[in-house]
């Protein structure tokens, strides 16, 4: 159970990594482009630093989270 959680806690931590080092790079693109492109670039580094902010949605024990039916209860 402990290494699932520190896998996901590091695997969250490259995504992050990740997810910053493309803003930075998408955002130095912007900085030399026309002024079209660079509202359009500008707008995906908002999406890039945007999902930095969400927690993963992956439970502890490495299974996808159950959906809710709607209604609120089990069926039977």
């Amino acid at each position: 159970m402990i290494a699932s959680m520190v896998f996901v806690y590091s695997a969250s931590m490259l995504d992050e990594e990740f997810n910053k080092q493309r803003a930075n790079l998408v955002r130095d693109l912007a900085s030399r482009a026309d002024p079209f492109i660079k509202k359009r670039l500008l707008a995906l580094v908002s999406r890039y630093e945007t999902t930095r902010t969400k927690p993963p949605l992956v439970s502890l024990n490495g299974q996808d989270r159950p959906r809710r039916q709607k209604g609120g209860g089990e069926s039977g």
